[in-house]
């Protein structure tokens, strides 16, 4: 008995060592290299993280199947930060920890890195750069160029920091994290189910064009002064739980409604409904 607490304590040694996660923060930049619009980044996601993979499951192939097939699933985040999450799931895939936990950390952080991404670095530093620079640049100065080039260059370097700064996140949680396993998967997976929600609300619109007409000089439109006043957002919610339907339960392929939702919504604005 003893024995076996001793080995349960035991620290189980890194597989991967710094110089893998400064390879996995240049291999981030493979993030939308094969980007879609049905798993959006998903294969560069897994591409990147594929040979870090494999050394931690060098002789678990089920293991590795597992993580691949997680790692496929749909993702959009930002590209700059997308390597503390990689270092953060790494750590976790590192230690076999439970793929509940790991997926549901996965769906929970990939859409707040977006919008923290996007505030901090394509709405705030590089507009206010690139206008400051492009004025220097048109008065004829050479240092616009460079000096917007050196300020992208730096935040392209800082990837690598951001993924040692997730890895050794994921790392020294590990203990926190296993006394309280459930817990923090139950919690992430609500999270992670919550900002998929937001994420319909945001990258699917459906807006109906018919609208009645009172008088000459009022008509009423259907979407704005009905469907919106009483159920804001129903259309996209209804048709993306139909996909989901279809999806699960019929077993029909993602591409396939992919193809019908265009179809349809060149169908429906041609004969006026969208």
């Amino acid at each position: 008995m003893k024995e076996s607490n001793k080995e349960n304590k035991k620290e189980i040694q890194r597989v991967l060592t710094k110089k893998d996660i400064t390879k996995l923060g240049f291999y981030s930049s493979f993030l939308q290299a094969s980007f879609n619009y049905e798993r959006m980044q998903a294969g560069g996601f897994l591409v990147a993280q594929l040979p870090f993979l494999k050394k931690i499951y060098k002789d678990d192939k089920e293991g590795l199947s597992a993580s691949m097939k997680d790692n496929l699933e749909f993702i959009n985040t930002h590209p700059n930060f997308v390597g503390f999450l990689m270092g953060l799931l790494l750590s976790l895939e590192e230690k076999k920890e439970d793929r509940g936990l790991i997926k549901g950390l996965k769906v929970a952080l990939f859409g707040p890195l977006a919008g923290i991404g996007d505030a901090l670095f394509w709405f705030t530093l590089l507009p206010i750069v690139a206008g400051i620079t492009a004025s220097l640049a048109m008065e004829g100065s050479i240092l616009g160029p460079i000096i917007f080039f050196a300020v992208y260059l730096t935040v392209f370097i800082l990837r690598i920091a951001w993924t040692h700064l997730g890895y050794n996140l994921g790392v020294k949680a590990i203990d926190k994290i296993k006394t309280s396993t459930q817990i923090i998967s139950r919690a992430a997976t609500i999270l992670g189910v919550t900002v998929i929600g937001g994420l319909i609300a945001s990258y699917v619109k459906i807006s109906l064009a018919p609208q009645i007409v009172v008088n000459a000089e009022k008509t009423v439109s259907i979407q704005k002064d009905f469907i919106d006043k009483i159920f804001p957002n129903i259309l996209p919610l209804g048709y993306v739980l139909l996909m989901f339907y279809l999806l699960k339960n019929k077993k029909v392929s993602p591409v396939t409604l992919i193809v019908i939702t265009f179809a349809l919504a060149i169908l429906g604005s041609l004969i006026g409904l969208l």
